[in-house]
């Protein structure tokens, strides 16, 4: 038996996440035309690896056991979202316009009390938050000192001021 007291090292993070996609090329124009990473390598026709910092990537996408095939089920299994942090609040604003400007459909768009969020699917039907966190002096918190996170609306007008 494993020991139950075990803690992951608080300074591990998520290295990427790799997506399998029905269309490389339709999944490359949003993740790279749209919400801007860069490629960092490609193979072929099959699969792509996405960076944006000089980290050799944060998402992989393929086909190769999903070419052409239906968007992820709203309702099974598997990832709800995946969520791409943005450093500043205008970065995210940025990003908003960016989906503006395209006419891409945002499926929510929420304040959490720690963080700015929007939500939206990419080609594939697989979620996807777009998020800033505030600083951690900022967050609510009860008064013993735990973080109380909330949903409540997100102001888009406001958010989109910081993008001009």
């Amino acid at each position: 038996m494993s020991d139950p007291g075990y803690r992951i090292p608080a300074t591990t993070r998520i290295g990427h996440v790799h997506l399998k996609v029905a269309d490389l090329d339709r999944s490359m124009t949003f993740y790279v035309d749209i919400l801007g990473f860069s490629v960092s390598a490609r193979y072929g026709k099959q699969a792509v690896f996405l960076a944006a910092g000089g980290y050799h990537h944060l998402i992989g996408l393929n086909t190769w056991q999903s070419q052409g095939a239906p968007p992820a089920s709203r309702h099974g299994v598997g990832l709800y979202h995946t969520a791409i942090l943005y450093p500043e609040r205008k970065d995210l604003a940025v990003a908003l316009q960016r989906l503006l400007d395209v006419e891409y459909p945002l499926t929510g768009a929420a304040d959490h009390g720690v963080s700015e969020a929007l939500y939206l699917d990419d080609p594939d039907g697989n979620g996807v938050e777009l998020y800033w966190d505030r600083p951690d002096a900022d967050w609510p918190r009860t008064s013993t000192g735990e973080i109380e996170m909330y949903t409540r609306p997100l102001d888009l007008e406001a958010l989109l001021a910081l993008a001009e």
